[in-house]
């Protein structure tokens, strides 16, 4: 045997030393700080996820299977897709989702489109006023929607809106959060690229659609994300404006659920899940913009 060979056969018989586990500082964990870390976000996920899943168990329940069992069994004996048909004959379940996505899609455009419009002004425009205007978004934020609704409703009233989808999508078509996500996105982005873009000639049209716009791709999917679970999931302005069932939006239909068949939770859970399916369906297309516009708005503000 060579020297080679023993040598690389002395540096295979080492036993190999297992990676250590680091926080953000790259200090080295303790054992019982991994196991607290991972029992936390373990007990997270079961109070946000555990909910869910039990409805979308419920929902899959045949009639005959005891859904008060102790202890409770989170797996159907015999899943059966009976009760998601119910949902649809007991009431226009899918009118009232097509209702809803079209306030969601309009909402998302016109939040999508304004907040984007209103956030670089706010970040790139010089003007008089602008500190002043940005201070005048956030304290928007700071005012319960409770406590406008009343004058909100009256506007609608005044305008002939009532009842209609257009008077549930115009007090939300533009968000301040939405705003003040845009701007900070905007203010990470170097300025000297927009610099040299207006020495080549660039007017302000230039500059905000072919540089600034495609840099906070992120910020706008969260946006999105935004805009379209807050009309999906608003509940009490749809209430107050409409009154004519055909223009009733999900989140009130499925009401009907609650009030009418309160002891039928198979049906009121497949309801829910009908629900809740479209957010998930949207998470899961946008969670890779999502994740990565959390941070583009996190440094400046």
């Amino acid at each position: 045997m060579s020297a080679t060979e023993t040598t690389e056969n002395t540096a295979d018989s080492k036993p190999r030393r297992r990676p250590r586990v680091t926080d953000e500082n790259g200090r080295r964990m303790p054992v019982w700080e991994i196991v607290l870390r991972y029992g936390l976000l373990l007990a997270v996920l079961a109070l946000m996820i555990g909910p869910f899943l039990w409805q979308l168990s419920t929902s899959l329940k045949g009639p005959h299977e005891n859904i008060f069992s102790s202890p409770p069994k989170f797996l159907p004996s015999d899943p059966t897709f009976h009760n998601y048909e119910r949902v649809a004959d007991t009431i226009p379940v899918w009118d009232y989702a097509f209702n809803s996505l079209k306030v969601a899609a309009a909402n998302v455009v016109t939040n999508c489109v304004g907040a984007t419009l209103a956030g670089y002004a706010l970040a790139r425009l010089r003007y008089r006023g602008r500190k002043a205007a940005t201070i005048v978004f956030i304290l928007a934020m700071l005012v319960p929607v409770e406590g406008i609704i009343i004058a909100q409703f009256t506007t609608m009233r005044e305008l002939g809106l009532n009842n209609t989808l257009i008077g549930v999508l115009l007090p939300g078509c533009v968000s301040a959060l939405n705003v003040l996500l845009m701007r900070n996105a905007f203010l990470n982005v170097p300025y000297e690229i927009e610099e040299a873009a207006f020495v080549d000639g660039a007017n302000v049209w230039q500059r905000f659609l072919r540089i600034a716009l495609p840099a906070v791709k992120g910020t706008l999917a969260v946006v999105a994300i935004f805009a379209f679970m807050g009309a999906w999931d608003d509940f009490l302005w749809p209430l107050i404006v409409l009154s004519d069932p055909d223009r009733f939006t999900l989140t009130i239909g499925l009401n009907y659920l609650h009030g009418t068949f309160a002891n039928d939770e198979r049906l009121v859970a497949a309801g829910t899940v009908i629900a809740v399916l479209p957010l998930i369906v949207l998470f899961a297309c946008l969670q890779r913009y999502f994740f990565r516009g959390v941070g583009e708005g996190a440094v400046k503000g």
